[in-house]
């Protein structure tokens, strides 16, 4: 059986440009829950060029915190957290501390995975990473605090 991913099952009406199904002109980044983290894999396009030939730091950014969206949606939707009322998701990016490690290729797919680090109803951190050729290119740990309309 196909598994479907995490954007697809939990906010299929989405449009976020990284990770929104609904919007046909983002990066529509598919993640899918494993055991113990989140996967992901990315073919970068020749628009995300960073004008060097290899995959632009916004791109990997925006990469980096929609995939661990991805993972505290899904963990978020695991603990049975939902979306508090006139909110459109139960969480939202407090920040990301985002570390370019070294070149991530424009010209092949990268892969990516969020860990869930800590996890609570007020507050959820993920480490992400971005890897290609079993070597990381960049990494991130992102703050996801609980949305709650004013």
């Amino acid at each position: 059986m196909e598994q479907i991913a995490i954007q697809d099952r939990l906010f299929p009406t989405m449009n976020c440009f990284g990770c929104g199904p609904a919007n046909t002109r983002g990066l529509r980044l598919k993640s899918y829950a494993e055991d113990e983290f989140v996967s992901a894999t990315f073919t970068p396009w020749p628009e995300h060029d960073n004008g060097i030939g290899f995959l632009n730091g916004g791109i990997i950014a925006t990469l980096l915190d929609c995939h661990s969206a991805a993972g505290v949606m899904n963990e978020a939707s695991v603990q049975g957290w939902q979306a508090l009322d006139g909110a459109l998701l139960p969480f939202v990016t407090a920040g990301i501390d985002v570390r370019y490690l070294r070149p991530s290729p424009l010209d092949s797919p990268v892969d990516l995975r969020a860990v869930i680090v800590e996890s609570s109803e007020a507050e959820i951190i993920c480490d992400v990473e971005l890897r290609h050729d079993d070597k990381t290119r960049a990494t991130g740990r992102a703050v996801w605090k609980r949305w709650r309309p004013r």
